[in-house]
């Protein structure tokens, strides 16, 4: 069982990409064989500026080798260490219709958010079914809102397949973990760096209190009882939690006498806490970048050899 998943280095790696991908990635080493990258590519739709996609790189390959990415276990590269990518993009982009991207949801979702418009952000599900498809997926971790994209790698899949009456790409299932698909942000809409509405896994104590202080809340005062239902902070909560310690919390909700000002400090105890653990290892990366280079370069080879071998067969069927 072959498992791909990918992230964008456009921004710090917050709780809500732990939550939605990486925590699921690391643990899925155990699984089958798991193929994890960091999408450069596709961060340039949102970054622009050569220092700050460097910068975004090598912080996410820390994060995710602190958090107990094993190059040993995983296949975990950056994405334009292998150029194979881009022909297959090419490629599919011939057999993929305007139609099909013009009902991409996230791209209306990003542009109405303000993001520019431009080719790279239209045709990002094409890349990104040539990330898919050229290493033979058969799972991909995803959000609620990337299983239109993983529909879209199969519908561009079937089309190429059907041309050239083959069976060489592989038609892989996203994989949805319902209970943590979509973390809420601070805004309460869903966390992600474009929205501006993340908390920082590894960012100053500062900082991080600074973003968990701006989660938007109801007006109740001190002395109502709040509803923990519909609330962001215990939406939150529910990440770090187990059932005896939300069971009290809900209790501390229905009790008037504390603020969501206590709750929120409450969520930052326990970021802090489950974080921790991973400082030590992520202290040494950052203060030894060429390892962490030389990972990276080890997953790299090792994914332009499939990718490569892939690629010789797509063409001998296109007739390139």
């Amino acid at each position: 069982m072959r498992i791909l998943s990918g992230i964008q280095p456009s921004g710090t790696i917050h709780i809500g990409n732990y939550f939605g991908m990486i925590k699921k990635m690391v643990e899925s080493q155990n699984d089958g064989e798991l193929f994890a990258f960091l999408a450069s590519y596709h961060a340039l739709t949102t970054v622009k500026e050569k220092e700050l996609l460097e910068k975004n790189i090598f912080e996410a390959a820390v994060n995710f080798l602190a958090l107990g990415m094993d190059p040993e276990k995983s296949t975990f590269w950056v994405q334009h260490d292998v150029k194979e990518v881009l022909e297959l993009y090419w490629i599919l982009s011939n057999h993929t219709s305007m139609g099909l991207l013009e009902r991409a949801h996230s791209y209306k979702d990003k542009v109405a958010k303000g993001i520019n418009a431009n080719h790279g952000l239209f045709s990002y599900p094409v890349l990104m079914a040539a990330d898919i498809l050229i290493f033979d997926s058969n799972i991909v971790p995803v959000g609620k809102d990337q299983i239109q994209h993983v529909e879209m790698t199969r519908d561009i899949a079937n089309s190429f397949n059907h041309h050239y009456n083959t069976d060489i790409l592989v038609m892989p299932e996203a994989k949805v973990d319902e209970v943590v698909a979509t973390v809420p942000g601070t805004d309460g809409a869903k966390m992600s760096k474009s929205y501006g509405n993340t908390i920082d896994m590894f960012g100053t104590k500062k900082g991080v209190k600074k973003q968990v202080m701006s989660i938007v809340t109801d007006s109740k005062e001190l002395d109502e009882p709040k509803e923990w239902e519909n609330c962001n902070i215990y939406k939150l909560c529910e990440l770090f939690m187990n059932d005896e310690e939300l069971k009290d919390l809900q209790q501390r909700y229905a009790t008037p006498g504390e603020g969501y000002g206590h709750f929120k400090l409450t969520l930052l105890d326990k970021i802090n806490e489950h974080f921790a653990p991973y400082q030590e290892r992520r202290e040494h990366l950052i203060n030894n970048p060429k390892e962490v280079k030389e990972i990276l370069e080890f997953g790299a080879s090792k994914a332009r050899k499939i990718a490569s071998a892939k690629m010789e067969k797509i063409r001998s069927i296109v007739g390139l």
